[in-house]
């Protein structure tokens, strides 16, 4: 049985290193995965047509339309309308998996402090899937590059989601 430490070496091999991130659940390490934006238009849909033929769950997240699909293999379960980054601090396009997850934390960045930020799924060093309670502009590109979900959207993400499961970021 592989630990803690040695199951995230076998998943993202010797390249991958860890940080140190601070939630309201105190300090942990995660993985950080470089540069996943490297990934061509092509692998991504290479990933996507994968992940279509597996039973696996994924979350797709189209920045184009504004949209997050949850998906079980080849079909869709649950389809929101979500915000992600605006011009000026976009969101990653790659294919990530979620690394960890909060049913609230305290998000902070140069020009912002949120407490109580419900539903957060780390898929990427700051990034997250999360519920947004301040702002009802979903469909809108308004976020610091994180995927903001209304909130009650966001609990049923969180809740049919696990470790690790697939994010796929793409235009």
């Amino acid at each position: 049985m592989l630990g803690p430490q040695q199951h995230w070496l076998k998943r993202f091999g010797a390249g991958a290193f860890l940080s140190l991130i601070v939630s309201s659940a105190g300090l942990f390490l995660a993985p950080v995965i470089e540069p996943a934006m490297a990934l061509t238009n092509e692998e991504i849909a290479t990933r996507v047509a994968s992940f279509r033929q597996s039973n696996e769950r994924w979350f797709q997240i189209d920045l184009s339309s504004q949209r997050l699909t949850a998906w079980e293999g080849g079909t869709p379960v649950y389809a929101v309308i979500v915000s992600t980054g605006k011009r000026s601090t976009p969101t990653v396009t790659g294919v990530f998996e979620i690394q960890a997850m909060h049913r609230t934390t305290r998000m902070r960045g140069a020009d912002y402090d949120v407490p109580d930020v419900p539903w957060t799924m780390y898929f990427y060093r700051g990034y997250a899937i999360h519920g947004a309670y301040w702002h009802h502009n979903f469909g809108t590109p308004v976020s610091h590059g994180c995927v903001n979900v209304a909130v009650d959207h966001a609990q049923w993400l969180f809740n049919w989601a696990d470790l690790g499961t697939p994010v796929v970021v793409q235009h």
